[in-house]
């Protein structure tokens, strides 16, 4: 019994989720969740007593998946220029691949006191964008301020990405990968901002190839 409420706990937190991702707190109401998650309401208010509740648990544990992606690139190290673009290809593919971290931004930015979602990494990014432009891997006139602004722009950009996709595609249609797209752009600007050829010829690591179109994205 146990395991099963546990399955269909799970259930409901992605369902809900990826509703709060693509139409906003607002924009979804309770009889929508249990439907998307294929449970009754009774169900669905055992398990979370309000869509308050809910929307408080998939934005902690939002919050905590984009902490941890962060630090497994910190953790790891490297120049200070390749570490932003290893956070940004995590964000990415967290963003991505996690319906809570996707939900997480939105919801943030919707509920009053929940603070903004880029505060979690953007500090973190500006720091080793500053630690850069003092090792020569930036251009002396790229200022860590402005690229700190333009990795917001681009990370922002791939939440829009994702839920402008939804309901766009054909099933079975392939897509690009939101990592290999940043993937692309950042190689147009290390070579506008780097003026280390070794720096302006990476790549962000391990970037996906693209992949059929997921069942759960043809499910909204």
């Amino acid at each position: 019994m146990q395991e099963r409420a546990a399955r269909t706990r799970a259930l409901i937190v992605r369902a809900a989720a990826e509703l709060f991702a693509r139409d906003g707190y607002g924009g979804v109401t309770y009889r929508q969740i249990a439907a998307a998650a294929e449970v009754s309401v009774g169900s669905l208010t055992f398990h979370f007593a309000s869509k308050s509740d809910l929307a408080d648990t998939i934005q902690a544990e939002g919050t905590q998946a984009t902490r941890l992606a962060v630090e497994r690139v910190t953790d790891a190290g490297g120049p200070a220029l390749q570490q932003v673009l290893g956070i940004t290809v995590e964000l990415t593919k967290l963003l991505e691949d996690t319906a809570c971290a996707w939900a997480a931004p939105r919801l943030m930015r919707e509920r009053q006191g929940s603070g903004l979602w880029s505060k979690l990494w953007l500090p973190t990014v500006h720091d080793l964008l500053a630690q850069a432009h003092a090792a020569g891997q930036l251009r002396d006139s790229a200022r860590p301020e402005d690229l700190s602004t333009l990795v917001e722009h681009l990370v922002g950009g791939t939440e829009t990405y994702l839920r402008d996709r939804v309901g766009t595609e054909r099933e079975h249609q392939e897509y690009e990968d939101a990592a290999t797209r940043l993937g692309r752009v950042w190689s147009l600007v290390l070579e506008g901002v780097s003026p280390d050829p070794a720096l302006a010829l990476a790549r962000p690591p391990e970037l996906p190839a693209p992949r059929p179109r997921r069942e759960a994205d043809a499910a909204l």
